[in-house]
């Protein structure tokens, strides 16, 4: 990699570090501030959460032929403008609909930023540096969303609407800082990366063939029904089911599972490179199918908390051990998954590729919720465990047929670009060297 990609990929990760520190003033507190603050009931927050979801359905299909044609930066620079006016317009919004208006404006803006900063890190890294790259920016993501929620602790007051007013410009304001360091860097393409800036995308790549050889790439189809069910037995459950679960079954307090949130994100940030070293020299596919094991004793870690009636320090400790092992696995994922998205696409299609598996991501965070909350309010919470842990077996009985298409160069870059060992080349050269004698 060199030294001006470095840069590039260094400015760029600082921007999207500090869109992810302002996000964090707001998560937490949206459902709080449109149901409460704004007093528009939880049935309109319901709605404003499942607009940002709609958004993202509605403007990924279009978003990674614009990635494609026009390369990524402008695709950042716009959304980072767009999310900046949604995060000030939440913060303004006194009705219903101003409200859904900004949050159609600002899931519009956070979901085309997502594949168009992949492909940016694509094209300023290499096969060999780019599972650090996408740890990197996992790492960031989460402290940035960490200490910014701890921040936004500090200055809300449900009593103010002015408090609020705050957080969403503190938001704007860094998505603003992210288009900005975006649009100062032009990332020299790495080999291999697609089309560069200001290059012409090829033929083959353009229009409805573009997608015509995603949904023919097996192994891209794979890992996108894989990846629907990592997002859905996981990130999915985060706030629907999990929590209910937590709450109802095992009788943690609500404060008890912000402990346990936190303990996700510590995983996340102490483990992340301890665990990239770990992992990158490792066989993707197989690194995976180990996360799906990790996630199924987090299931069953789960399921036993609601049975330690009388224990409740027992089941304390389950709960934040279920989430604490679904960082460790996410750790895992975050140089794995993303750069493997890259590594299958072939040129001129990067931004195509980053698309649909983002596409896949927001479907299964709109239906595991979905599910998690019926059959948390129905009482099945039985069935409810038993499915997760089946999906999380799935994960590992998916990955590890998806590492019987893969090529080594795309299960694991750094083995198949080590170089031979000496012994062996110095004992070719001996043969090749050697006379062969006339008539043998």
């Amino acid at each position: 990699m060199t030294t001006a990609m470095s840069a590039a990929l260094r400015r760029i990760q600082l921007g999207n570090a500090l869109s992810a520190f302002g996000n964090g003033f707001t998560v937490p507190y949206l459902f709080l501030y449109v149901a409460r603050v704004r007093d528009l009931g939880a049935s309109t927050a319901g709605v404003v959460l499942a607009v940002f979801a709609l958004a993202a359905l509605v403007a990924l299909p279009f978003t990674g032929r614009i990635i494609d044609r026009r390369g990524p930066l402008p695709v950042v620079v716009v959304g980072a403008a767009a999310a900046a006016a949604g995060s000030a317009g939440m913060g303004l919004a006194s009705t219903e609909a101003l409200v859904v208006a900004a949050a159609a404006l600002l899931g519009t803006g956070i979901s085309v930023i997502q594949p168009a900063l992949a492909t940016l890190i694509v094209w300023c890294s290499s096969p060999a540096t780019r599972s650090r790259a996408f740890a990197t920016q996992f790492f960031l993501n989460n402290l940035g969303l960490g200490v910014g929620g701890l921040l936004g602790g500090l200055i809300v007051d449900i009593s103010r609407a002015g408090s609020f007013l705050v957080l969403f410009g503190i938001e704007a304001v860094m998505f603003l800082v992210l288009g900005a360091a975006v649009a100062s860097v032009r990332p020299a393409k790495a080999a291999g990366a697609g089309a560069g800036y200001g290059e012409t995308v090829p033929a083959a790549g353009r229009g409805g063939s573009g997608l015509r050889v995603l949904f023919r790439d097996r192994s891209m189809v794979g890992l996108c029904v894989l990846g629907f069910v990592l997002f859905f037995a996981c990130y999915g459950q985060f706030e629907s089911g999990l929590s209910a679960f937590a709450v109802d079954v095992a009788r943690i307090s609500p404060a008890t599972l912000g402990v346990a949130l936190a303990a996700n994100t510590a995983v996340i940030v102490l483990a992340q490179f301890v665990v990239l070293r770990l992992v990158e020299r490792r066989r993707r596919s197989r690194v995976i199918a180990l996360v799906g094991l990790i996630w199924t004793l987090a299931w069953v870690a789960a399921g036993a908390s609601g049975l330690l009636h009388g224990r409740h320090a027992w089941a304390v400790a389950a709960i934040i051990s279920t989430y604490a092992l679904f960082g460790l696995g996410e750790a895992m994922l975050s140089p794995t998954v993303a750069p493997l998205v890259a590594d299958l696409a072939p040129r001129g299609l990067i931004g195509r590729y980053n698309s649909a598996f983002a596409l896949v991501k927001q479907l299964a965070l709109a239906v595991g919720p979905a599910v998690g909350g019926l059959m948390a309010g129905a009482g099945a919470y039985t069935a409810y465990i038993a499915m997760l842990i089946v999906c999380s077996l799935g994960i590992s009985v998916l990955a590890l047929r998806l590492g019987r298409r893969l090529t080594p160069e795309q299960d694991s870059p750094l083995r198949a670009a080590a170089p031979p060992v000496p012994a062996v080349a110095a004992g070719a050269e001996t043969h090749a060297a050697a006379p062969v004698p006339a008539g043998i």
